[in-house]
């Protein structure tokens, strides 16, 4: 039943209430070069189609770091982690004395737009690639019969109705649990959504893939055309449904590594233990996750903490000198600068350039699992992502800033329902 009012208010934005199913795409780690090289040779004919004017076809900024829970945090909760306190998959929690992933609930300091929407009212569907993200996104929803539906490709074999909203996903996709290093795992995320439209037609669904194909394959390569032809298909499924479709990423993705194939690296730890006491800092590398194999932990964004007596002022021009790194920030000056939340970063924050990567030291690294040269993300060279909506827009600020975070503003407020 729809609320008694014609909009909801979140975290200090007033959203109206969804004529038609409103469907958020966060298509992971895909800079816009993706969807212009695919659609250039006839592989995203519905894309090609919105691209040309049926569509809004917009860029938006990302966050910085332009990781994955930072990102998809803010999308689904409207405002920058200054706010809401994701500020990274991978944190140091100083008062414990721990390094532990940015995946628990509790860390979240605002309620998504969905329990927003739920408590008004509303049918909520979110699909994400891997479950890291699925109780982050999930957060203060009712499950059960008639509640929210919220589960993950990676765990779909371990569905519940009590803890997802949903049993027998196999029955409705019709296709097996895929493996988290695959492009089937996204897949799996449309095929659901697709089914979940037909079947329950949700006011409001977000869909969450993963960057497996972004890390492997440049844009215009058969890979990630492949890619992303399958996702144009999916689309135009939902569109037909009468879906309101937003599509953005949590970020973009650059080559790093040198003409031969190997990879740019800065061990910043390394440098640290030359330029002060061994030790002494601690480097945290915010991209760190469970699934490692495919970017080795290797991003373009670092933090650090330092002891009390450091000469900051000192320590920040040596580590500007060093080839590759773009800015060093303190810890004031690097919040304000991302709208981070500046407990949860360290007394400084580094930020490397297009085709470089920060890591701790040469030994804590795995590159094992790299078939490919390395292709990563993090910093602001990765930070420009689309904003694509599948209807043109109205009563809408060109000349204003977008963010990825602005999607679900873009679908409810300023697509025609």
């Amino acid at each position: 039943m729809n609320p008694p009012k014609s909009r909801v208010s979140v975290n200090g934005r007033d959203y109206r209430w969804p004529g038609k199913p409103v469907v958020v795409v966060c298509i992971d780690g895909s800079e816009p070069d993706y969807i212009e090289q695919a659609v250039a040779v006839g592989h995203m004919p519905w894309m090609q189609n919105l691209v040309s004017g049926q569509g809004s076809d917009l860029r938006a900024n990302c966050v910085v770091p332009s990781f994955t829970n930072p990102n998809n945090i803010s999308i689904v909760t409207g405002v920058p982690p200054v706010v809401h306190g994701i500020c990274g998959n991978f944190y140091y929690d100083k008062a414990n004395d721990r390094e532990v992933m940015m995946n628990e609930p509790e860390l979240l300091r605002t309620p998504t737009i969905f329990k927003a929407f739920q408590d008004a009212g509303a049918k909520i569907a979110i699909i994400t690639a891997k479950d890291k993200l699925r109780r982050l996104l999930g957060n203060e929803l009712s499950f059960g019969a008639g509640g929210a539906i919220c589960f993950s490709s990676e765990k779909s074999d371990r569905v519940s109705l009590a803890e997802n909203g949903i049993d027998n996903v196999f029955d409705l996709v019709g296709m097996e649990v895929p493996s988290v290093y695959s492009a089937e795992l996204s897949e799996f995320i449309f095929a659901a959504g697709v089914k979940l439209m037909e079947s329950q037609r949700p006011d409001l669904m977000y869909l969450s893939t993963t960057d497996y194909i972004q890390h492997k394959f440049a844009p215009g390569s058969d890979g990630a055309n492949s890619f992303y032809a399958m996702m144009d298909s999916y689309w135009a499924r939902l569109d037909a449904l009468g879906a309101i479709i937003v599509l953005t990423a949590d970020h973009g993705m650059n080559a790093k590594h040198d003409a031969a194939g190997d990879p740019n690296i800065i061990y910043l730890q390394d440098e640290l233990d030359r330029l002060l006491t061994p030790a002494a800092a601690r480097v945290i590398l915010p991209i760190t996750d469970p699934y490692v194999v495919h970017h080795g932990a290797l991003g373009s964004y670092a933090t650090v903490y330092l002891p009390d007596e450091t000469d900051l002022t000192r320590l920040k021009m040596q580590l500007a000198d060093i080839d590759g790194i773009d800015a060093v920030y303190g810890n004031r000056e690097g919040c304000e600068r991302f709208e981070l939340a500046p407990d949860r970063m360290g007394d400084l924050i580094l930020v490397s350039g297009k085709n470089v990567v920060i890591g701790t030291t040469a030994a804590r690294h795995d590159l094992s699992g790299l078939d490919v040269p390395l292709r990563s993300h993090g910093g602001v060279t990765e930070q420009r992502v689309p904003l694509i909506v599948n209807r043109q827009l109205s009563g809408f600020d060109g000349e204003r800033q977008l963010h990825n975070y602005d999607a679900f503003d873009i679908a409810l407020n300023h697509a025609p329902h």
